[in-house]
């Protein structure tokens, strides 16, 4: 699909800049940002585009030892001269307040890391149909966005913005690395052979990087110098972290070495010994944050154990799989892939996987050993090896606990629906159903991007119906694209038929139900009951503690733990993820009181949601037993739920 020309700072727009300083110019005249604070503020809402940014992540930045009493008036203040920036026509619906925060909407056109982010995109589509000079050329488009000197350098000693800016330096090495391959398949190596040079240095351990700066000096003759490279790394390696390259990294070095010709600059990426992956999806869309911190996390040299939680039919399993495939040169040892789960979605025992994975690794031999001898036995391979072990769909904590390294350099990676929170020592990713812009795309790679601009209002309505649940999405996408002759806004009003809309969110053998009713399943009665009284109070948007307090019958600290344990669980799915969402609301503290550091507020003051998905399946699931009432009906009108408003 052909990208749509923009152009930066068009007349009477404000064009923002990351990739340097911060910046903003209008009609090529620079904007001044303010002080300090200000422009903490300003860079974090434009590091999170079109995305609700909360308020204790915006007062950490500006105040990370101690906030006044008056931080949350400071930031509307600081908020207020953000919209100044636009026109006085926009100004408010620019910078808004939704979801517990403030997310500032911008276009392509008006910033230039989401310019960087479509050209990458649509660069890496190039390669992967085959285009590979179209792919380099628009690499090396999204590359020339990048000013001489990195990213937001002049806001760095603030640790939120450099983690911002740690996050876009490693998309571009990423999307570097991209042009690089694409470059010498094409025979032209030379362009990219001293650029590789300087980003080894800088990158040392990127494995990629070193195999692409190889093929280039190999492609343009000087293959003493290819061969070189290989032995720094080799030596590097060997006293640092006490490894070896991977077996994709030496087979390239062979094949320079016996062979005498170029080797594909991607061999480092191809499966390493012991690989066992699921198929890594073609339509994965989005997601970029989270997938850089998998990948940051997970291939660190001294290992890591992530949790990546959320409601089913969220992503998961498939932002796993992709981190999984795309750590090959990471893992010399393998890459394995166990479900924690029975085709029935019962759990799985601790021992059943050990086995498993035993096998794949080849940990265990004939017959079966006894649960203790073979946990000793995993865990001193875990120690021995550098390998990636994905868990996926984890029922509970004491069903992995003898399958986390204690020691060694492996990485273990466990998607769930519950947050796991009595697992110690992990890094944690929470996913909720991605922005609008995101589930659009995942609908436009299943059905064909000219058929969703044909009625893209349509297309708006069928997202938003599912409530931007990738599966819910993908299942329309898929279901859409077998029946050809059927309009976007018929299978719109389909879905915003609360009777119906479960029964059309079905493609073949995947259901939506089905996955929700797992949640449900997985729930104990009490909880099972909780959920169904609240689901009754989600119709009008969102309930407070008070009416969730009547429904359920229960005093405050009753219901906060009902409620918290729903959002616990992560049972069900939906946009809102978990059984129940509690985004921040600003509290009502009594006359006189002081407001509690960095606004966060206690949780009588939240406002909770069920999504749409869940409350429909509740409705048709739970009974009189559960819910409290005769008939548990939910008053849906058409359309997708709307928005809570906030602040």
């Amino acid at each position: 699909m052909p990208l749509t020309p923009v152009r930066p700072g068009s007349p009477g727009t404000v064009y923002f800049s990351l990739l340097g300083p911060l910046s903003a110019v209008i009609d090529g005249r620079p904007l001044p940002l303010g002080p300090r604070k200000q422009r903490l503020v300003l860079a974090i809402l434009l590091s999170r585009p079109n995305t609700p940014v909360p308020v204790d992540v915006l007062t950490d930045v500006v105040w990370p030892e101690a906030p006044p009493r008056t931080a949350r008036k400071n930031l509307q203040v600081y908020v207020s001269a953000a919209r100044s920036l636009f026109g006085p026509g926009d100004a408010r619906a620019r910078v808004v307040h939704d979801c517990g925060g403030y997310r500032l909407r911008v276009e392509e056109g008006e910033l230039d890391t989401l310019r960087f982010r479509t050209l990458a995109r649509a660069g890496r589509a190039a390669g992967e149909r085959g285009d590979l000079r179209t792919a380099a050329r628009l690499l090396r488009e999204a590359l020339d966005l990048w000013g001489e000197r990195p990213p937001l350098h002049d806001l760095r000693d603030s640790a939120g913005v450099a983690e911002e800016a740690e996050r876009l330096e490693a998309r571009c090495l990423t999307v570097y690395e991209d042009w690089a391959e694409a470059e010498i398949e094409t025979g032209r190596a030379g362009v990219a052979v001293d650029g590789l040079r300087d980003l080894v240095e800088r990158h040392p351990f990127r494995e990629r990087l070193r195999a692409a700066w190889m093929n280039s000096l190999h492609q343009t003759g000087r293959q003493a110098e290819a061969l070189a490279v290989y032995d720094d790394y080799r030596q590097l390696l060997a006293r640092e972290l006490g490894l070896e390259p991977s077996p994709a990294m030496a087979g390239l070095y062979r094949a320079m070495l016996g062979e005498g010709r170029a080797a594909r600059a991607s061999a480092p990426r191809s499966a390493a010994g012991g690989a066992s992956l699921p198929a890594d999806s073609r339509h994965f869309t989005g997601r970029e944050d989270e997938l850089a911190r998998l990948l940051d996390v997970s291939g660190s040299p001294e290992g890591a154990v992530l949790v990546v939680s959320g409601p089913a039919g969220v992503g998961k399993s498939a932002l796993a799989v992709r981190a999984a495939h795309l750590l090959a040169g990471s893992f010399p040892d393998g890459r394995v892939h166990v479900r924690a789960r029975r085709e029935d979605g019962a759990p799985r025992t601790r021992n059943d996987m050990l086995d498993e994975l035993g096998r794949l690794c080849g940990v265990s031999g004939p017959g079966r050993p006894d649960p203790a001898r073979a946990g000793d036995a995993w865990q001193d391979w875990l120690s021995r090896h550098r390998a990636l072990i994905v868990l996926d769909d984890v029922a509970d904590e004491a069903s992995v606990r003898g399958l986390l390294p204690r020691t060694g350099r492996s990485s273990v990676l466990l998607t769930a629906r519950g947050q796991l929170a009595g697992l110690e020592a992990v890094h944690r990713t929470a996913l909720a159903a991605p922005g609008e812009d995101e589930a659009l795309e995942l609908l436009g790679a299943l059905i064909g991007g000219d058929r969703l601009r044909t009625d893209r209002a349509a297309a708006v309505r069928i997202v938003r119906a599912c409530g931007g649940l990738p599966l819910a999405v993908a299942v329309s996408g898929m279901r859409l694209a077998v029946l050809r002759h059927l309009p976007l806004a018929e299978y719109a009003d389909r879905l915003d038929d609360p009777a119906a809309a479960l029964d059309e969110l079905v493609a073949g053998d995947v259901s939506v139900r089905s996955r929700l009713a797992a949640g449900w399943r997985d729930l104990g009665p009490r909880d099972r009951g909780a959920l169904a009284r609240v689901a009754r109070l989600a119709w009008d948007g969102g309930f407070t503690l008070e009416r969730a307090m009547a429904a359920l019958d229960r005093d405050e600290r009753g219901t906060i733990r009902a409620v918290e344990s729903l959002i616990d669980t992560g049972a069900g799915g939906g946009a809102a993820g978990g059984g129940a969402r509690a985004p921040p609301h600003p509290p009502r503290a009594p006359p006189g009181a002081a407001p509690p550091p960095g606004g966060a507020p206690p949780a009588h003051a939240a406002l909770y949601e069920v999504p749409r998905l869940l409350c429909l399946y509740v409705r048709e699931a739970a009974g009189p037993e559960e819910t409290g009432v005769r008939e548990p009906a939910l008053p849906f009108g058409g359309g997708a739920p709307r928005l809570l408003s906030r602040g």
